[in-house]
């Protein structure tokens, strides 16, 4: 559910808006700025995403689209962390998807979308009839279901090599990128968010079975690019 960019006024104390003890530690809802501000998810005290530029989880969404042929009508993506929601909500605005299915494991993060002031950033997406958000952490859905998507976009930690808790690393390993491929439909496409480019990355999703394996670049507003690697199933 990451995406990282450091935050934009570390002048300005911020306001905490919720604090809880889920599944995974403890999670925090806090708002920085005046108006509408920005909106802030912290993670056992670190720093996973903001709401102050979306660019490169919409992209995420929109590059999995790109990938896939344009004669294929209606496509299942699932989305892998919900977040602040920008790769929901840029899912829905898209007519081309069919099911849209988003997997998240923190409870507390579902809340602020669903009651709470995330919902500024998705409730026309939730209420969507396309979508569906499943309570799940992504790595056991990925591994023990049998549903196929025609897109995967993961977007749960900092990158394959900055991962936000220690069993997320099984989503980068052999066996969770396996599962992925299973879960494709033949010419689906794998797309993966993270913060920084990683070649040993690229090598495991080619040793996987992946083929046409890239990486894009996203400039973002503050910092070094982000970048969301890409790899089809083949068909």
């Amino acid at each position: 559910m990451s995406a990282f960019h450091a935050p934009h006024d570390p002048v300005t104390p911020p306001v905490t808006l919720d604090r809880r003890d889920g599944p995974h530690g403890e999670v925090v809802l806090r708002h920085r700025g005046e108006g509408p501000g920005t909106y802030e998810i912290i993670a056992n005290g670190c720093f996973l995403m903001d709401s102050s530029d979306g660019r490169s989880e919409r992209r995420l969404v929109d590059a999995a689209l790109a990938a896939l042929p344009p004669e294929r009508r209606a496509p299942a993506v699932l989305i892998g962390g919900l977040g602040v929601g920008f790769s929901l909500a840029r899912a829905a605005e898209e007519p081309r998807w069919g099911r849209i299915t988003v997997v998240e494991r923190e409870p507390a993060v579902i809340d602020w979308h669903r009651t709470g002031p995330l919902g500024v950033f998705t409730a026309r997406a939730l209420a969507d009839p396309r979508t569906e958000i499943v309570r799940a952490d992504l790595v056991a859905f990925l591994r023990q279901g049998d549903r196929s998507f025609d897109a995967l976009c993961l977007d749960i930690d900092n990158g394959p090599g900055w991962t936000v808790t220690e069993n997320n690393e099984g989503l980068y390993s052999p066996a969770g990128l396996a599962a992925c491929r299973r879960r494709l439909t033949p010419g689906g496409v794998l797309a993966v968010w993270s913060a920084q480019p990683s070649e040993k990355f690229e090598k495991a999703l080619r040793n996987a079975g992946f083929a046409e394996v890239t990486t894009e670049e996203i400039a973002v507003a503050r910092g070094v690019p982000d970048v969301v690697h890409l790899a089809l199933r083949a068909a």
